[in-house]
């Protein structure tokens, strides 16, 4: 069985020097503009040069929109495409792959950051306060039916500008709350229109962006990034967890889709990814990744076993820049702490 080292090489996706992938994880470091910046190509060349074999880039957003993160990359033009191309070419020079993480935020933004209110499944405010702007997020209006097909379009153009300026890959956020993951959770989907109720009602907003993205960009460079079970105060999971996953995984599939990231955003693993890729891995054939802050043990056991193909890591990678080369020759890793939030190294 393949080890951490192994490169991927797997039909229907790009090949990968290795399987350790560095997970996409959110800085606030565009500049005023929402481009790139040499710092960020600094940050990212570091990564590719220590040995990752994937990185997946912070959520990079697809349209104002969508917005609701503090100075936060754009893909949503050529000018913010021509912004990464330093980042991309940095990476691939170090022998590294690199996959742009396209992002809309829906209800958890306010309109300090999209202009106006944000979009969701539903017009339903998200409970708590924003900490990107310190107020209670704004109430979201709920998407018209036809307005859906200019939110893919929204994905597509991003996935297509964002191969044009050299990507490998992009991942599309599906998870962690964000507006996909709207509709298909129903603890905040409360439509009644074909969009929400049944599981299959549900799932349809995400199959459809699926399926506008790959119309646009080969499939075998579109990653899709869920979270069906996290930790939010306390484990938060799709309350009919398993006839989702029963009939979201195979359609995503079937329309095509190559590779999934199962991410639990800083939960344990074993409960939550860990679990999910078991129920995941008999039901799809494509690349699994996941990974929770995983000791190298660890991560060789679950590739071992055939649960995962590829696995991320995410503070691990902020401290470590060198991680994947430190886990090679089995040099001691320094320890993340919250200060190294703030840095950009």
């Amino acid at each position: 069985m393949p080890d951490l080292f192994a490169p991927l090489d797997k039909p229907g996706f790009i090949k990968l020097r290795n399987r350790s992938v560095m997970s996409a994880m959110s800085r606030s470091f565009a500049d005023k503009q929402h481009r790139a910046t040499d710092q960020m190509r600094a940050y990212y060349e570091k990564r590719a040069l220590g040995g990752a074999g994937l990185i997946l880039t912070e959520g990079t957003i697809i349209h104002p929109s969508g917005d609701g993160w503090v100075d936060v990359p754009y893909i949503a033009t050529d000018e913010h495409a021509a912004a990464w191309r330093p980042v991309v070419d940095a990476v691939h020079a170090a022998g590294g792959a690199i996959a742009c993480q396209l992002w809309h935020m829906g209800r958890i933004s306010h309109s300090d950051f999209t202009g106006d209110a944000p979009v969701s499944s539903t017009n339903r405010a998200a409970a708590g306060v924003n900490r990107q702007n310190n107020k209670p997020y704004d109430e979201p209006r709920a998407l018209e039916i036809s307005e859906m097909p200019v939110v893919y379009g929204y994905f597509a153009d991003a996935a297509a500008r964002a191969l044009d300026a050299g990507f490998d890959a992009v991942e599309l956020h599906m998870g962690h709350g964000y507006l996909a993951d709207q509709f298909l959770d129903a603890q905040v989907n409360d439509r009644i229109d074909i969009y929400g109720g049944s599981v299959e009602n549900r799932c349809r907003f995400a199959l459809e962006l699926v399926e506008k993205v790959l119309a646009k960009v080969p499939a075998e460079r579109v990653i899709a990034r869920i979270s069906p079970s996290r930790f939010m105060g306390g484990l938060y999971e799709w309350p009919d967890l398993d006839e989702m996953l029963a009939y979201f995984i195979p359609a995503l599939e079937q329309r095509g889709l190559r590779a999934l990231d199962v991410s639990c955003a800083n939960s344990p693993y074993a409960e939550t990814s860990g679990r999910m890729v078991r129920k995941i891995r008999p039901i799809f054939s494509g690349v699994l990744m996941a990974g929770a802050s995983l000791s190298l043990e660890d991560a060789e056991r679950e590739l071992a076993d055939g649960a995962i193909d590829c696995v991320t890591w995410g503070r691990a990678f902020i401290a470590n820049p060198d991680l994947a080369d430190r886990f090679r020759t089995g040099a001691e890793l320094t320890p993340f702490d919250d200060s190294m939030r703030a840095t950009l190294v």
